[in-house]
């Protein structure tokens, strides 16, 4: 027996010499850990909750804290709030934790996403799907690690490569590049490799294809009644693409996809036909699988109280991203197992494989913050970023007037911002540049007494440059647009020479499909009117295309070049 037991320790030996030293890292580790504290490391909680109705935002530090302490969690999801303040929280966390934690965000246009009261924005995915090519968004990626790293963050939920196919699309919409696949994989590629080459995890979402819904899965659970073959020719493509690109981890939807799944209430999310079939075994993926939020009523309304946390387990997931409370999903989990629906050998392998992410990730870049220029750090590079892609991607869409390409001087001119009750950047500068006489409209609504005035006034002026602001992000009521608004449009371009400028959603210009001179500029901020304004005088041309079809007249990857008449440029 001794003997045995001499041949047995002495082979353990010969293995562990031959492992790498990840591999001997995961396994240390590993075998440091409690049954719980094994399934634990498969969890993401949330550290902060914002209240969209007071815009307050709850910190969660402590019950994280408690959290951490008992079960030895594996991972903590950045929501909302102050950079220093999240800085703090995550440097209590480094120090309680056991086992190192990995912190991820969802920043799929960097940390001001989650932080927009402190940190500038980058473009969101529609606008940079509205350049020709790929060409800056690795630098895109770079930027977005760099914002990462500063804050000890270690993986990004990003990109996003759903293909956004349908107009009425709630959730996805200008979060997707486009509704071309080819197009969404070359941009989710160049961003995925600027992430990970710079030490942060990317994570391809949302399995396998959330572009093709009119349902929010944050409210209910979509369908999607499409064949395999018709989601092999679309929404998987950018998916594959990413995989052989080395992606390494991808999100599970919350959606209802008979063709892959037809058990009534199940989404992909808790599925094993979508995850260990589809995505496991027919498409090869080897990294990491995490879920959507379990807190989300896409899956919350068939799987409460922690069922949600098993059921995903069972189904092939690694990681449960905001599994709800700790304790009710540890229980699910452990009763899933005591029946035999899940294994611990399944425990093992998952956890294995988020150590090693761990590995990969954390270990290189899990030192205290420091709160010195945080701020200022975490700002850096945006302005020159948000610049270039504004450059490339503003979209000229109809041309019939010469006389605004570019705009010359001399000319009694208005500027009537729609949306706006005040001078903002766009204003100012027509203001400066024009002696541009300014004038305002309601988005939503107004009488049409005003209209007829302002109608009326507008007929002293030889041109007129109406720009459309601070519309809703989303479809529903187009975009918070009125239909005044549109008349007004459409009653002005046929008494004066009209240019107008979109500050918003490529789609909202189904409203102006008859409009004789019209660029979308896709968002609204002083970087974007500027470079508007560049294009208007003719210092800088149009590039841009469209990522989305509008309407007939403007079809996906249409847009109209111009070019710079030094000729005509102001001084």
């Amino acid at each position: 027996m001794r003997f045995l037991l001499t041949i047995v320790f002495s082979f353990a030996i010969i293995l562990t010499q031959g492992q790498s030293p990840a591999h001997k890292w995961v396994d240390s580790v590993y075998h440091s850990l409690s049954k719980e504290e094994r399934i634990a490391q498969l969890m993401v909680v949330r550290l902060s909750e914002l209240d969209t109705k007071s815009g307050k935002v709850t910190y969660y530090d402590q019950k994280v804290l408690d959290w951490i302490n008992k079960y030895n969690i594996g991972g903590v999801l950045i929501f909302q709030g102050n950079p220093d303040k999240q800085a703090e929280m995550i440097n209590q966390i480094i120090k309680a934790a056991k086992t190192p934690v990995m912190f991820s965000i969802d920043g799929e246009w960097g940390l001001a996403q989650r932080m927009p009261d402190s940190i500038m924005a980058l473009p969101k995915p529609m606008m940079l799907g509205a350049m020709r090519d790929s060409s800056l968004m690795y630098g895109y990626g770079k930027l977005v690690a760099e914002q990462c790293k500063r804050l000890n963050i270690h993986m990004n939920y990003a990109p996003v490569i759903d293909v956004n196919n349908n107009p009425d699309n709630p959730v996805i919409n200008d979060r997707s590049f486009g509704e071309d696949k080819n197009k969404v994989a070359a941009f989710g590629i160049q961003y995925m490799r600027g992430m990970q080459d710079n030490g942060v995890m990317a994570c391809a979402k949302h399995f396998p294809g959330h572009g093709d819904v009119s349902v929010d899965s944050h409210l209910d659970l979509p369908i999607i009644n499409k064949s395999l073959s018709q989601l092999k020719q679309l929404e998987l493509f950018p998916f594959e693409q990413l995989f052989r690109a080395g992606v390494a981890s991808v999100m599970v939807a919350h959606l209802f996809i008979p063709s892959i799944d037809a058990t009534p209430n199940t989404p992909t999310s808790v599925s094993s036909k979508a995850i260990e079939q589809l995505l496991q075994k027919d498409l090869h993926y080897e990294g990491l699988v995490i879920t959507d939020g379990l807190e989300m009523q896409g899956v919350q309304k068939f799987f409460p109280k922690g069922k949600a946390a098993a059921a995903a387990l069972i189904a092939g997931n690694d990681i449960l991203c905001l599994p709800g409370e700790v304790p009710d999903a540890m229980d699910a989990i452990k009763t899933a197992i005591k029946e035999k629906k899940l294994h611990w050998h399944d425990i093992e392998k998952k956890c294995k494989k988020v150590l090693m992410a761990k590995y990969n990730y954390v270990l290189s870049g899990n030192n205290e913050i420091t709160n010195n220029n945080l701020v200022y750090n975490l700002n850096r590079g945006i302005a020159e970023m948000r610049t270039l892609v504004a450059q490339q991607a503003i979209t000229l869409i109809a041309k019939t007037n010469n006389d605004f390409f570019p705009l010359s001087i001399g000319r009694k001119v208005a500027y009537v911002g729609i949306g706006i009750n005040n001078d903002n950047e766009f204003a100012k500068l027509f203001r400066s540049k024009f002696n541009a006489e300014i004038f305002y409209l309601d988005l939503s609504g107004n009488s049409l007494q005003k209209i007829n005035i302002l109608l009326e006034e507008l007929k002293r002026f030889d041109q007129v440059v109406v720009g459309i602001h601070n519309t809703k992000r989303t479809p529903a009521g187009n975009f918070g647009i009125g239909k005044d608004v549109v008349s007004f449009y459409n009653s002005l371009q046929a008494q004066n020479k009209v240019m107008g400028f979109l500050f918003g959603n490529a789609y909202a210009a189904k409203n102006w499909c008859n409009a004789q001179n019209f660029a979308v500029a896709y968002e609204d901020d002083s970087i974007v009117q500027q470079v508007a304004m560049e294009m208007l005088l003719g210092t800088s041309p149009f590039k841009g295309v469209l990522p989305v079809t509008v309407c007939k007249q403007f079809s996906y990857g249409f847009g109209i070049t111009s070019s710079v008449d030094k000729k005509k440029v102001m001084p």
